[in-house]
């Protein structure tokens, strides 16, 4: 998506209210029975990048809060910190902090907390949900009294590429401060779940609707449409967890196979990936689009590493290439093989021999037939993002 910006709502210094628009005032926000009204997200991913968790779950939240979306701050030449702002689906607003270039460290965490702040108090957020993705966004135990913290860890980030060193100890920091810890997998769960009370783990989820679109006749997109068969297909991010050395191999083994990769590439140089005549790298595709492609796949594929970055990882992936009827092959990554692989759902293989034979097996009968879908349907029917939002829903309102 792109954002829409709302008028007189990119501000620098000095904050403007925003009480013109009528449904952000705080008039239009009190229930007046003592229930947080407000709900802030600090986020480490833009709202406009790849539609995934937090996407998720914030536009259901937004159903019942007035949601506010903090990002990452950004450079800006401007000589004073300041505060952008903007109107995504379902009322939420992306607020994004606008700092000068060369503000780092402490100061900049200040700045951003100082311009949050103020935002905050003109706009009469009290007592909100306070909901963390990030240990590095600035933390307001304290300065901002909150209904809740919750910490939803998605991925372990201090094993990605560029972390900041100092991500542990502030992590340690916000799981002292949350009331609830939410983790992305249950590898991530193994790992938290002795350093606080109350960790629950809530793996990737799927709309299985909208994946299952790609089950059904689609027309699909033009820059896929007129490649040869058989397709193997990856839609995701490409960074430091895409094995890219796999991938060269098994494109070498077979070259008479196209390989169709969806997705932005980031933190690793595009240079640095193979480039094969049968590699077709599309880049980033909105979320609405992406059952068209997955309709024209024979194969799904998740060729991730093996190494720190992937040792916790439960890829959204799976259960969406489930849910749009494609065999899947991936590395075995832990999560995948325990829920996917050893019920026989998810083709794993290990090595670029094992990956090539896998993936014939995936192109013939065995990875396609009646009870191989009848029994990824019956997993899928378990596994919604609406369950998932509702159960975190419930012990929050334990908390308040």
């Amino acid at each position: 998506m792109k954002y829409t910006e709302g008028e007189g709502v990119t501000v620098r210094g000095e904050l403007k209210l925003l009480n013109e628009i009528s449904d952000y005032s705080v008039a239009g926000t009190r229930a007046g029975n003592g229930r947080p009204q407000d709900f802030v997200c600090f986020s480490h991913l833009r709202w406009g990048f790849v539609h995934q968790r937090p996407q998720h779950l914030m536009t259901r939240f937004a159903r019942e809060f007035r949601l506010f979306y903090v990002e990452e701050p950004v450079p800006t030449d401007a000589a004073d910190p300041g505060l952008a702002i903007y109107d995504a689906e379902n009322g939420i607003k992306l607020l994004v902090p606008q700092l000068p270039h060369g503000l780092g460290g402490a100061e900049a965490e200040a700045a951003q907390r100082s311009v949050l702040e103020r935002h905050f108090a003109e706009v009469g957020i009290e007592r909100p949900i306070l909901w963390y993705y990030s240990p590095m966004a600035p933390m307001f135990g304290g300065r901002l009294p909150a209904a809740a913290v919750v910490y939803d860890c998605m991925d372990e980030l201090s094993a990605f590429r560029g972390a900041p060193p100092q991500m542990i100890a502030r992590e340690r920091d916000l799981i002292e401060l949350a009331d609830l810890v939410f983790t992305g997998g249950v590898s991530l769960y193994e790992a938290k779940r002795d350093l606080h009370p109350s960790v629950h783990a809530f793996p990737s989820s799927v709309d299985v609707a909208h994946f299952a679109q790609a089950r059904g006749a689609v027309n699909e997109p033009d820059d896929q449409a007129g490649l040869p068969r058989p397709r193997l297909g990856f839609c995701g991010v490409i960074d430091e967890r895409f094995d890219i050395d796999l991938l060269a191999a098994v494109a070498r083994m077979r070259p008479h196979w196209q390989f169709v990769m969806v997705g932005p590439v980031v933190k690793i140089d595009p240079a640095a990936l193979p480039q094969a005549p049968n590699i077709r790298y599309l880049g980033m595709r909105g979320y609405a689009e992406l059952p068209r492609y997955l309709a024209g796949w024979d194969v799904a594929v998740m060729p991730f590493a093996m190494n720190e970055s992937t040792r916790f990882i439960s890829p959204t992936k799976t259960p969406e290439f489930l849910a749009a009827g494609r065999p899947v092959v991936s590395t075995p990554i832990r999560d995948v093989v325990r829920t996917y692989g050893d019920p026989g759902l998810v083709q794993i293989a290990a090595t670029p021999e094992a990956f090539v034979a896998a993936c014939e097996r995936a192109l013939g009968d065995e990875g396609r037939s009646g009870p191989w879908l009848a029994a990824v349907d019956r997993v899928l029917a378990d596994m919604s993002w609406n369950q998932t939002w509702t159960r975190m829903k419930g012990l929050i309102e334990c908390m308040i």
